[in-house]
């Protein structure tokens, strides 16, 4: 890098001082990891924006040296802002509260400069994948997601839905000192749990009725075939204001399973997927919404390991039938014209790149439309 081009992103860029933080300790920034040395004390040139700071601790050697389960949490950080960090051994975690000393941060920064050499410089050979993958989260719908404890964990932390306190309540649980007859009886030993309070992702919850309280035979399969009213109803819910946060909400979901390695990020991905691809009225009502949903996707699908399709994607063949239906409808009447182009060129590029037939005949996969008999109704 040219030495002033350097100067003036040290000078202008963010840095994350993080002390303390055990050598062989694998942390990243974004799209980029690495493993700690025994000279590091943080990031530097960082980007003014949204970034993802992600972290693993490691045991030592000695110990077996096990990487554990992937913690990160978004940050937007502002020019020549310092955000400092100390390592808690004990939870084995970041702990950002220094960062409200201003003496400590002012001290900090006076002494930047001696600081350098401990400072690893910000990866800008992936800015250019990470803001394709982030340009629609913004700062509010970061944290509007992100959990209330501020980080996010590949493995939920979870307790038990009954605490079990008193001897009244355990014994009212079924008996351990058998053996299982089967595999449900097993699954029905085991204990409820649910997430800690605090550490869920805040997702929007999509409706699992997908259409109006009171609707008829007739409207409830309509409303099967085309999500538009479920969709309303997470945008009205969650982004009424905003209706095209849902596509920074989308970003949030598939970086916090690419990166954050939390499952439940990609099954959320999958649950908005489906819910805009299929949503035959909403395209010829929300264009600017479809146009960016196919950006989103191309720069999306453009990162997954190829065989990331084997392994998840294609199981049920999730992704290809999704989108064969959102390339169906947005071929229909009444689509907007550059809307109806942008999906032809996107499903063209598609085809090519992974060599998806998305024009199988669809009519095996058609649901069968039953009139159910007078005065009878469906919850």
């Amino acid at each position: 890098m040219d030495p002033d081009v350097a100067r003036r992103l040290f000078e202008e860029g963010a840095t994350l001082v993080l002390l303390g933080v055990p050598v062989g300790t694998e942390l990243g920034i974004d799209c980029k990891s690495w493993q700690v040395g025994p000279r590091f004390k943080g990031v530097k040139m960082i980007p003014p924006g949204l970034h993802f700071l992600h972290y693993c601790s490691v045991n030592q050697p000695s110990c077996g040296g096990e990487i554990g389960p992937k913690t990160g949490l978004f940050l937007n950080l502002k020019p020549r802002q310092i955000l400092l960090a100390n390592w808690d051994p004990k939870e084995e975690d970041l702990n950002f509260e220094v960062s409200q000393n201003e003496e400590e941060v002012s001290r900090i920064r006076a002494n930047l400069q001696d600081l350098d050499p401990h400072l690893g410089p910000y990866p800008y050979e992936v800015m250019r994948k990470w803001v394709s993958l982030t340009d629609r989260v913004s700062e509010e719908v970061a944290n509007s997601l992100q959990p209330l404890s501020g980080r996010i964990c590949a493995f939920s932390d979870v307790i038990p839905e009954l605490q079990m306190k008193h001897t009244k309540d355990r014994a009212e649980q079924p008996r351990n000192d058998t053996a299982c007859q089967s595999m449900k009886e097993g699954l029905d030993r085991l204990p409820r749990m649910k997430p800690r309070e605090g550490t869920e992702l805040r997702f929007s919850v999509i409706p699992e009725k997908t259409y109006p309280p009171g609707a008829t035979p007739a409207e409830i399969t309509q409303c099967s075939l085309d999500l538009s009213y479920a969709l309303d109803t997470v945008l009205e819910k969650n982004h009424d204001l905003q209706p095209l946060n849902l596509l920074g909400e989308l970003q949030f979901a598939f970086v916090c399973f690419l990166i954050g390695n939390v499952y439940e990020g990609f099954e959320h991905w999958k649950r908005l997927l489906a819910l805009l691809c299929r949503s035959e009225e909403a395209m010829r009502k929300r264009k600017e919404l479809y146009l960016g949903l196919i950006a989103v996707l191309y720069h999306q699908l453009g990162e997954i390991p190829p065989d990331f399709f084997v392994d998840i994607v294609s199981q049920d063949n999730f992704l290809t039938s999704t989108l064969q239906d959102f390339f169906q409808f947005a071929s229909g009447p009444g689509v907007d014209g550059t809307l109806r182009k942008r999906a032809e060129k996107f499903k063209a590029h598609l085809t090519k790149k992974f060599r998806w037939d998305f024009d199988a005949d669809l009519d095996d996969c058609a649901p069968v439309v039953v009139d159910l008999p007078e005065g009878v109704t469906v919850d």
